[in-house]
């Protein structure tokens, strides 16, 4: 992953996996190598990691963040009300409670590391969920925050329930900059 960094000569990369359910730090250590393998590669390099949950695993979240990566995200996807069927195995509660904890390490040593959270938009949720997850995440200390549409990738996966205009998007985004949120990029 850093020889391709550096070959593409990225100044911003994101590192994400596949949930790790299987390691006993749900993949804590893998963020944390190649985080550190990017920054010793590719000197100046911002590196944001997009991590699972890591299913409550004590410990993960400092392992990751003892790499230091400019950008911690964890996307709760969704509104509380659809996480059962949106994201089985899921839970808002933890996806909150872990983007609340890297905030917390952020607000105690880390004031450069930046808190990131995503929702996909058009699963049947409505405005008003949209706005109280959006709260919950500015609560939590998250101060990025992305909005953009669902797509069903494949007949099995869950179906478009509505297709948000731009105008909603650009309501979203002004709702999410008056809640404090330093930037939100918010659009189908």
């Amino acid at each position: 992953v850093a020889e391709a960094v550096e070959r593409l000569a990225l100044t911003h990369a994101v590192i994400t996996s596949v949930d790790r359910d299987d390691l006993p730090d749900g993949g804590a250590m893998h963020f944390n190598q190649v985080v550190r393998a990017v920054k010793n590669r590719v000197a100046g390099c911002e590196v944001e990691v997009l991590t699972p949950d890591f299913k409550n695993k004590e410990g993960a979240l400092d392992i990751v963040l003892e790499s230091r990566p400019e950008v911690f995200a964890h996307n709760v996807e969704t509104v509380p009300r659809l996480y059962r069927t949106a994201r089985p195995g899921s839970r808002y509660s933890s996806s909150v409670g872990l983007l609340e904890a890297a905030a917390a390490k952020r607000d105690r040593e880390m004031p450069e590391l930046r808190v990131k959270s995503s929702l996909i938009l058009g699963l049947g949720e409505r405005d008003d969920e949209i706005i109280s997850v959006m709260r919950d995440l500015r609560d939590a200390g998250v101060t990025i925050l992305t909005l953009g549409q669902y797509l069903q990738p494949t007949p099995g996966h869950a179906a478009v329930e509505r297709y948000l205009t731009p105008a909603k998007f650009e309501d979203l985004g002004r709702a999410g900059a008056e809640m404090g949120f330093s930037h939100v990029e918010s659009g189908p």
